[in-house]
């Protein structure tokens, strides 16, 4: 019998509930008793969205990060992050902010170190590191767990808890004295048996274990400690329900015959990057071993080619009639919630929205193949037909192709990807002509989007404001951002990006090629969501995007002024990307696209142009052996974009939450004038690197967390920038934030700058 199950859902809520009730909360706007409730409610819509499956996730709610809520789940809380409270449960739900953002709420006096953040393996989702060391204890917490499960048995749903495997766990945490990881197998385990125990005694049929890692190219000793855990945790002497082992985002390749081996009860792989995989389990795993096939895919919004997926699903079926389960790829929270609520797009955008599936259309999907599979084509014919007339509409609309954009493309020659001059003597000329002192002062480009700004564009969608009128506003913003940086002493200066809703929405919203939706929105991490372009067709610019507004803000100041872009690779990683073509092939379009834009703000007299370049990371593949082949044309697309300036115009870009230690040689070459980059939330980690690595060009580690609104103090940012001297040459140090300051505010911002300049100035002094 087939059966259909969800790995996970949304959970930030179809308008965003759950981001509205984490803000008021931190405010001091609303009560802990008032975020449960709204975290209650969304749960409930999210068991009935999905109620028509076999089985139904529950564990995948989490109100920041559901690595965070497995460090709370294991016991595994610093000791930074702790404080006594006479009430149990409002301590363990104030200590759990305080480690994801650094404070509880708005008046929380206990600030302290956030938790480190970085991204979730190949995605745009982030979660925070959990922090060990050799004397980490775990200790079982599961009451919030438990308490969902519950709320779910209450709800009639047919529950699957959702955790994070053992050795997953320990895989994304960081030792902070250096200790052996793996050395901690021994004390965890027993942990997760009794929460198996616990899952038992409620009489859990299966529980969803996620062992994402075991995509990855694991060594023997890895390997041995999942046989090991396994060993252990599936063991019979003690009651547990049946374990469904969850590999997702790549294939499992080498490691097949170890997961299909280990003693589990069934095993979930992802057949939108792995069909081979599914093809041999098949055969590897027993007869009575369940066999979960990932066939929608949950981290893009096309649809599903269904009578192809049951040309593939057919055989599988005859071979496992009984024991084949049918889910997305990997949890649904990396796409929006439902495409019905799009009426905007469905009325000016028909076409290519009869060509998207959300993740309520994913469910409905499933359930299709389901009957398919279940009772004959023949009982979902109409279906089949029309989900083919939309993708025959697809491949044949001429929206898709722009000839004129390939026949550019086909005329890039290397040359256009070459600076004139090598950095050493670039460096020399950009020095004279910008006049900079030593350890310059600069932030990442964006000030904080105020509620002005918001209502204003918001006025400007609805027709209550007019072009010019909100024109103007911007202006003020800009001018307004400009003053306060003057007043500063800041060395260089950005417009602060008030006309920008996002950072890569903004471009995609005059680049041809994309369509956007209006409630499409993706949890990034906490309260942080992005609402992802979708690039349907062929990439072009048809009119200047940024040049506008930066001379403007270039017009209002003597210091140097920064032009603010987001780089192709970003484009492409943080939007929803065409899947008819090769994603080097869509990049390099948006590469040529940038590119216009930088010559023409060279042209506009802008001294410093910074290309973003926040996601190169997150989009290597999960496998080191395939990394060479990706770093290749993504380091090639921003040199494309970016290498067609003269020699005194200094290109900057920016990276943020990610590790960079190992792409540092592919970093070098791309051979930007000077690199922002995030290492306060990691203590400068990153500068390990330069131990083994001479970075050539200028560099700006970020010396504090704008994602927590703890103000950092002189001497913290005065120790960053001296640990920082000890691998990289003075002379070649910025000192910056670690990522833009859009979701702060003006009372966090300006006295955290102002401090980033006293601690820049007693530097100086002491050299």
């Amino acid at each position: 019998m087939v059966r259909t199950h969800s790995l996970g859902f949304p959970r930030i809520g179809p308008r965003r509930e759950l981001k509205f009730a984490l803000e008021a909360y931190w405010r001091g706007e609303g009560s802990a008793a008032d975020l449960e409730a709204t975290a209650r409610l969304l749960r409930e819509q999210n068991w009935q969205r999905q109620i028509d499956l076999d089985w139904l996730p529950v564990g995948d709610f989490s109100f920041y990060d559901q690595v965070l809520d497995t460090s709370f789940l294991l016991g595994n809380v610093p000791e930074r992050a702790k404080r006594s409270e006479s009430d149990e449960s409002a301590a363990d739900f104030e200590q759990y902010f305080r480690l994801a953002r650094g404070r509880a709420h708005h008046d929380d006096a206990h600030c302290t170190h956030a938790g480190e953040m970085t991204k979730w393996f190949d995605t745009n989702y982030h979660y925070i590191v959990p922090e060990l060391n050799q004397h980490t204890e775990f200790s079982l917490n599961s009451q919030r767990l438990i308490a969902q499960i519950e709320h779910a048995v209450e709800s009639g749903v047919n529950c699957k808890p959702v955790i994070i495997g053992p050795l997953t766990y320990l895989w994304l945490s960081k030792a902070r004295d250096e200790s052996d990881r793996l050395a901690l197998l021994s004390t965890l385990i027993p942990v997760y048996q009794q929460l198996l125990r616990e899952l038992a005694e409620r009489d859990i049929e299966w529980v969803q274990v996620d062992e994402p890692l075991l995509v990855t190219e694991l060594d023997s000793q890895w390997q041995d400690a999942f046989r090991a855990a396994y060993e252990i945790l599936a063991s019979r002497n003690v009651p547990r329900p049946k374990i469904l082992l969850t590999t997702y985002f790549d294939r499992l390749a080498e490691q097949l015959e170890l997961a299909c081996a280990l003693p589990i009860d069934g095993l979930h792989i992802d057949a939108i990057n792995a069909r081979e995989d599914v093809e041999r389990a098949v055969d590897l795993l027993n007869p009575e071993q369940i066999l979960s096939v990932g066939i929608i895919n949950g981290r893009n919004i096309w649809k599903t080619d269904l009578n192809a997926a049951l040309d593939w699903l057919e055989p599988i079926h005859r071979k496992r009639p009984e024991n084949l389960w049918l889910a997305p790829s990997c949890s649904l929270l990396h796409v929006p919630v439902d495409l019905r609520s799009e009426t905007k797009l469905w009325n000016e955008e028909s076409d290519v929205a009869n060509w998207l599936a959300f993740a309520q259309q994913k469910l409905d999907e499933l359930q299709l193949l389901k009957t398919a599979l279940t009772n004959g084509r023949v009982s979902v014919a109409q279906t089949l037909k029309d989900n083919a007339d939309a993708l025959s509409q697809r491949s044949r609309s001429k929206r898709v192709v722009n000839p004129e954009v390939r026949t550019a493309l086909a005329t890039v020659t290397d040359d256009m990807a070459k600076r004139h001059s090598p950095y050493e003597e670039r460096v020399q000329i950009q020095r004279k002509h910008l006049g900079l002192p030593l350890l310059p002062t600069t932030t990442i480009g964006s000030f904080p989007q105020t509620a002005e700004i918001r209502q204003a564009r918001l006025d400007l969608k609805k027709g209550e404001l007019g072009q010019a009128e909100y024109e103007q506003c911007m202006r003020d913003e800009i001018r307004a951002a400009v003053r306060h940086q003057e007043n500063l002493g800041l060395d260089v200066l950005v417009h602060g990006e008030a006309e920008r809703n996002d950072m890569v929405e903004y471009f995609g919203e005059q680049l041809e090629g994309f369509i956007f939706s209006r409630f499409g929105w993706v949890q990034s991490y906490g309260s942080r969501c992005v609402k992802p372009p979708i690039l349907f067709g062929d990439v072009s610019r048809p009119n200047a995007m940024t040049v506008h507004w930066a001379e403007y803000a270039r017009s209002l100041s003597e210091r140097p002024m920064k032009g603010m872009l987001t780089g192709p690779v970003t484009i492409l990683n943080w939007s929803f990307v065409r899947d008819d073509q090769p994603r080097e092939l869509s990049c390099r379009q948006l590469a040529l696209a940038v590119r216009d834009e930088v010559l023409d703000l060279e042209h506009a007299g802008l001294p410093i142009i910074q290309i973003d370049e926040a996601a190169l990371r997150e989009g290597l593949p999960l496998r080191k052996s395939q990394w060479q082949e990706y770093l290749r044309w993504a380091v090639d697309c921003f040199r494309l974009c970016a290498n067609g300036v003269d020699d005194q115009t200094q290109i900057h870009t920016h990276m943020c939450y990610s590790e960079f230690n190992d792409i540092m040689p592919a970093i070098a070459a791309m051979d930007a004038d000077v690199i922002t980059i995030e290492t306060s939330r990691s203590n400068m980690e990153l500068l390990d690197a330069f131990e083994t690595f001479d970075y050539p060009n200028e560099i700006g580690p970020g010396v504090y967390d704008i994602h927590s609104p703890n103000i950092p103090t002189e001497s913290q940012i005065v120790e960053l920038i001296q640990k920082a001297a000890k691998r990289i040459p003075t002379e070649r140090l910025w000192i910056n934030p670690d990522c833009g300051l859009k979701t702060r505010t003006w009372d966090d911002v300006l006295p955290a700058l102002k401090t980033l300049v006293g601690a820049a100035k007693a530097l100086r002094q002491d050299l």
